[in-house]
């Protein structure tokens, strides 16, 4: 059975937005509605629709231009229509702008010892890395495997996993990664999450995306948790989605 993703909301709000600049009704150079205008188009969280704009301004659709708004680019270079945000958690290259922060055996929190269908105080891998664009900390992305699955694997390895950790869970598992939950919640960093991402402050909030991939039995393989810096004005008042 195929690796699916069914997109979340504020993919469907990315992928509208998209279309928009494309066919010319948001041409470029021009303003885009507000926060507050797309919400109500929408019909969606204030924190879906920030999300979605994030990603739209981190991959050069468009730009914000402070105490003024958010401005159409046009079109990138190189762009991908399709937005998967699983598929880049799970799968990408270490060796492009991504530097490991630490990899080793932990007990699990309790969260992630319940998504991950664990024993509480069971030991797992985490694996956790900085991604790093334009000089500057973007992204701090946190991984959790079963031992099981990860014995035998380079999972642990203090190397770039140039093939990305779902190709060696699938190789030695004999396995398949076949379907993924998300959820996305805007929140307060911890003390070592906002030094890692250099945040003015630990008031500064983040949007959490956390991850899971199941395989096709239904058995959880693999849970990430991907941290991104907010802008502290976009996102006061929003609370994380159900």
């Amino acid at each position: 059975m195929p690796f699916e993703s069914a997109p979340p909301k504020y993919a469907q709000v990315v992928a509208g937005l998209q279309e928009r600049i494309l066919n010319g009704t948001y041409p470029a150079g021009s303003m885009l509605p507000s926060e507050e205008q797309l919400v109500n188009e929408w019909d969606m969280s204030r924190t879906t629709v920030i999300r979605a704009l994030q990603i739209l301004g981190r991959d050069g659709w468009i730009e914000s231009q402070q105490g003024k708004g958010r401005f159409v680019r046009g079109r990138p270079a190189t762009s991908d229509q399709r937005l998967r945000p699983s598929r880049g958690v799970l799968e990408q290259d270490e060796s492009n702008g991504s530097r490991l922060i630490d990899v080793g055996h932990v007990i699990a929190p309790d969260t992630v010892a319940a998504l991950l269908n664990l024993k509480k105080h069971e030991a797992v891998l985490r694996r956790r890395r900085l991604v790093v664009r334009d000089d500057e900390p973007d992204e701090l992305i946190t991984s959790y495997y079963p031992l099981d699955l990860a014995h035998g694997t380079r999972l642990g390895s203090e190397d770039a996993l140039i093939e990305g950790p779902r190709r060696l869970v699938e190789a030695r598992n004999k396995i398949r990664y076949d379907h993924v939950t998300e959820r996305i919640a805007a929140r307060l960093p911890s003390a070592e999450e906002a030094e890692l991402l250099a945040l003015p402050s630990k008031r500064t909030p983040v949007l959490a995306l956390t991850v899971t991939a199941f395989e096709a039995s239904g058995r959880p393989i693999q849970l990430a948790e991907l941290v991104l810096p907010g802008d502290r004005h976009e996102l006061e008042d929003t609370y994380p989605l159900a």
